[in-house]
């Protein structure tokens, strides 16, 4: 059986993290568009201003920055700065032969954390909170970086 299918437990496990951080990250995009759609502005582009069927009364105030779309768009910055570090790390963490058990307590621990991440920044906790679960994501990786490395080194 090889380490990269479906049929190994372990490869699987990462698979399914990693498809839900990934489909997590896409819908942020969505949800901007929801946000901006909902309040009629955080538009970026001049051209956002012409009048259109999705935005019948342009107004300049509209490409001011507006805070509920600013607030999507750094979760979505934040996302984007640590979800390629767990694709890249989870994947090689795979090649290491880990436990079962093991694997699916950092794959998973580390979806969970991003996912309260999520929460913690959409209603405005503080970064105290906000750091709590990042620093739980981000020891996950480090682990797993630090597992692979020592794996590669024959240690």
């Amino acid at each position: 059986m090889s380490d990269l299918s479906l049929q190994n437990p372990v490869f699987a496990t990462y698979a399914i993290a990693a498809t839900i951080m990934i489909l997590k990250a896409v819908a942020m995009s969505w949800l901007t568009v929801v946000r901006m759609m909902q309040v009629k502005g955080g538009f970026r582009s001049p051209e956002d201003l012409r009048k259109t069927p999705l935005n019948p009364n342009p107004n300049p105030d509209q490409i001011k920055p507006n805070e509920s779309v600013e607030r999507i768009r750094r979760i979505q910055m934040n996302d984007l700065e640590n979800l390629p570090f767990f694709l890249v790390a989870g994947l090689l963490y795979v090649l290491t032969g880990p436990s079962l058990l093991l694997a699916q307590s950092l794959f998973y621990g580390y979806v969970v954390s991003r996912l309260l991440h999520f929460g913690a920044y959409l209603t405005a906790q503080t970064h105290d909170v906000r750091a709590t679960f990042w620093t739980v994501g981000s020891l996950i990786l480090i682990f797993m970086a630090g597992r692979t490395l020592l794996a590669a080194l024959g240690v």
